[in-house]
């Protein structure tokens, strides 16, 4: 989808730009944090190397090689240290070059954010200064092979990174939505997201009992990397005070484009009286929990855009039963729109092109002409995309066909 982006032009200001220039941030959850640090740390570069870099080399074969290496245990031997900062190392080698948060704090172009999974509380935690204030500690040493290493630390396959927590020992000053959500006497109705955030931040700030926080991979907590932004939009929702902090007025205007890889294999378990074995039954039992709260999440977003239409539309009508004219209403509100571009496989309109890409694996490794075949429908179903081509045609672009 990166490569349609830059494909794809669009005229602002009247010169003509490339839609990718545009993006300001790219999140990355599992697999696609290394998609997205790699961007982010090397642009256009990125497109003329990764494929040969990460895409089409056998990652996975190599990790398991590592993995029996006893000259390579010696490292990670007692402490938190295990699988995952060995396979960190192995990033490093070929992708990342040692590179760490500071390196991609001095380039230009989107800020990329990686997440994981806080394994005792089920909270989704970033790699993102924000996050790691509540820490108390600095980002800008941590290496992005390890963020990228934390966000597809699989459970069970890949053991947890441990960061030091020293919440609570550095003044840490809570964003101002944070007082309005934990205010008791507040007459607005809270949002519940925006509150359960504030408990997690809250849980982290307690270094004395939290010293260290072991975290998973971001798919555990949120598999598309959307919940971070709709946290955001409940958060502003909910404090004025957060809104005006942030400059929010002068927004008009939010794209998220969604990369959901969903798969579902079909299988022939209804056809037989016998049920599937225990590791079926254990993939199933983790993969359709996380899957069903993908979806929800995507929609919840969906429902979030239109919400947010229909609030200026009474807002709107408020001002005019007020007394104001149309234009003076109009103009006391802030014109933000929100749209969700959902790119998924559900979306393939051929049946028997539908059930191969339903059934691809979720792998470290997959054949050339698979992963060649994955970057052809991702373009094809931007292009395909209403809500994409009305998009691109709003902001001064033609869509390619």
């Amino acid at each position: 989808m990166l490569e349609e982006l830059r494909r794809t032009e669009i005229v602002v200001d009247g010169q003509r730009r490339r839609l990718i220039d545009e993006v300001e941030v790219i999140t990355g959850v599992s697999g696609g944090s290394f998609t997205a640090l790699s961007y982010a740390l090397y642009g256009d570069r990125l497109f003329a190397e990764y494929e040969e870099r990460f895409l089409k080399r056998d990652v996975q074969g190599a990790l398991i090689a590592r993995g029996f290496n006893p000259f390579k245990w010696w490292k990670f031997v007692g402490g938190s240290a295990g699988r995952s900062e060995l396979a960190a190392e192995y990033y490093d080698e070929i992708l990342f070059e040692g590179a760490t948060f500071s390196d991609l704090w001095e380039k230009p172009g989107p800020v990329a954010l990686a997440t994981g999974t806080d394994l005792s509380s089920g909270a989704r935690s970033a790699f993102f200064q924000n996050d790691f204030d509540l820490l108390c500690s600095d980002l800008s040493k941590v290496r992005l092979s390890h963020a990228a290493a934390t966000s597809s630390a699989v459970p069970v396959v890949l053991s947890p990174v441990t960061l030091n927590n020293y919440g609570g020992s550095c003044a840490y000053q809570y964003p101002a939505w944070a007082d309005d959500v934990a205010n008791p006497d507040s007459r607005a109705r809270p949002s519940a997201r925006a509150v359960q955030r504030y408990r997690e931040m809250e849980s982290l700030q307690n270094s004395k009992d939290r010293p260290f926080i072991h975290l998973v991979d971001g798919g555990v907590s949120d598999n598309i990397g959307v919940r971070g932004v709709l946290e955001f939009l409940e958060e502003q929702a909910a404090s004025a005070a957060f809104r005006g902090e942030l400059g929010f007025g002068r927004i008009r205007r939010i794209i998220l484009l969604v990369v959901n890889s969903l798969s579902s294999p079909s299988s022939d378990w209804d056809r037989s009286e016998e049920p599937p074995g225990i590791v079926a039954q254990l993939l199933q039992s983790t993969s359709v929990p996380i899957d069903h709260y993908s979806f929800e999440t995507i929609e919840t977003m969906k429902d979030r855009a239109a919400i947010m239409g229909w609030q200026r539309e009474l807002h709107v009508a408020r001002a005019r039963l007020a007394g104001a004219t149309f234009a003076e209403a109009e103009g006391g509100m802030p014109k933000l729109s929100l749209e969700v571009i959902d790119g998924s496989f559900s979306a393939i309109r051929g049946p028997e092109e539908k059930r191969y890409f339903m059934n691809l694996p979720t792998s470290f490794v997959l054949p050339p002409d698979d992963i060649d075949r994955l970057r052809d429908v991702a373009a094809r179903l931007m292009r395909q995309s209403s809500e994409y081509e009305s998009a691109v045609r709003d902001v001064g672009g033609t869509p390619r066909k």
